[in-house]
């Protein structure tokens, strides 16, 4: 077989041309670099004795420290290099781990320098063993962590900062919730009340409302309801809603033409690209002398039916159907009922934060079935223990709870021989 020659074929011969001069020089320059990378690497090199005493050490970590080499080469151990936290923990942990494990990495520390300052620093270390398996030296990197620390102490003064923002706004949204309910109930002779609204969360306003208001004649008025979303615009929504049904009920009582009232204000001020609406419930309370108790007139805007709590021990939902969104259409349909309280009976009303909760025995949503059979089991019952029901129910979901819920309770007390018998 006939080879040819690099020269001939134009390719580079395989082997190395230089004379055995360059490659001396060669290998000098290489020991050479190999000695300047140890020295000035961009990370502090030392090796220490099993007893920690520094046998070598590099330029980096000298010039870090503030030290002459034979300052240190010699004469200092490793832990003599560490604040005393440091060297504490260097003891109890880092000794311990590393000579059982042969090495440990990326333990954050701080050395001691020269003039006294402190520089932080994550350190690696290993056990360099011999041909027997014998340690023999503890070879250590050391980085400097200043930048990383600088940047770990701004991201804790921004997580501080933006904690402490976020208490404010929490206590923010809790003031402005508080102003868009009544800061008490009024009392309305022969009638007892409760009330109670469950925060879903802290973070934003939410849109359910209630109250009771006196009006002529010894009659009253009631309403709950809840405004679609959350935030700012759900607040002033249910602020214009709240004003707004007592203002239209002082006018004209009738629930049906209280509601017809709020839903023509809501949909001339929220008919832009971002409409805004209700589901309420209004009701007027009418002492009714000659049989004792209250004539209830309800009117709905697309609200959950009422929950009716008899003194017989019955329960089951005023039907108020077809009742439409307030604020949607110009023209929405008001669906209304009329019952009467007698004693001993209850009304319950409530947002849909509640029979839309989360519920695990349920394996879903609670649902308007749940709660039905939670009122049957409940009645006969009065107003605070309706409430206090309910809120405990509320506890059981936890977490399941994604809406406020608000919750309104009128009971017909029974007279003190009723209560005997």
């Amino acid at each position: 077989m006939c080879q040819t020659s690099g020269d001939e074929s134009g390719e580079e011969p395989a082997f190395d041309h230089r004379s055995s001069d360059d490659q001396a020089a060669f290998s000098a320059l290489l020991e050479d670099s190999a000695e300047d990378l140890y020295e000035h690497a961009p990370c502090g090199y030392l090796s220490t004795q099993l007893d920690g005493k520094i046998a070598k050490i590099n330029a980096t970590l000298l010039d870090w420290l503030g030290y002459q080499r034979d300052d240190l080469v010699g004469r200092k151990t490793f832990s003599d290099l560490l604040t005393v936290g440091g060297r504490l923990y260097h003891e109890t942990h880092f000794a311990p781990l590393l000579s059982m494990q042969g090495e440990i990495s990326g333990i954050a520390l701080e050395l001691k320098a020269a003039d006294g300052s402190r520089l932080p620093v994550l350190v690696t270390s290993a056990v360099k063993t011999g041909s027997d398996g014998q340690p023999l030296l503890i070879r250590t990197t050391v980085f400097d962590a200043r930048d990383r620390r600088a940047y770990e102490t701004e991201l804790l003064r921004a997580r501080q900062e933006s904690d402490r923002e976020r208490e404010r706004l929490k206590a923010l949204n809790t003031t402005l919730q508080k102003t868009l309910l009544p800061p008490a109930l009024m009392n309305v002779p022969g009638l007892d009340v409760g009330a109670y609204y469950h925060i879903a969360s802290t973070d934003e306003v939410g849109g359910d409302f209630y109250d009771l208001f006196p009006l002529a004649s010894g009659t009253w008025g009631f309403f709950l309801g809840d405004v679609c979303g959350k935030g700012a615009a759900a607040a002033a929504v249910t602020s214009l809603a709240r004003y707004t049904l007592r203002a239209a009920a002082v006018y004209n009582p009738d629930p049906a033409s209280v509601l017809a009232n709020l839903n023509t204000i809501l949909s001339h001020e929220y008919n832009g690209h971002e409409p805004r609406f209700c589901t309420v419930i209004f009701g007027l309370l009418t002492p009714d002398g000659e049989e004792g108790g209250f004539r209830v007139t309800l009117a709905s805007g697309g609200h959950p039916p009422a929950l009716f709590m008899g003194a017989d021990g019955n329960a089951d939902y005023l039907p108020t159907p077809g009742g439409q969104l307030i604020g949607v259409l110009p023209d929405a349909h008001i669906a209304t009922t009329t019952v009467h309280l007698d004693p001993g009976d209850t009304l319950l009303l409530y947002t849909d934060g509640l029979t839309e909760a989360h519920s695990a025995s349920a394996g879903g949503r609670y649902g308007d079935e749940a709660l039905l059979e939670f009122a049957q089991a409940l009645a006969p019952t009065t107003a605070r223990d309706a409430v206090a029901a309910v809120r405990d129910l509320l506890d059981t979901f936890g977490a399941g709870v994604d809406d406020d819920t608000a919750v309104l309770a009128l009971n017909v007390p029974r007279s003190t021989g009723e209560e005997q018998t």
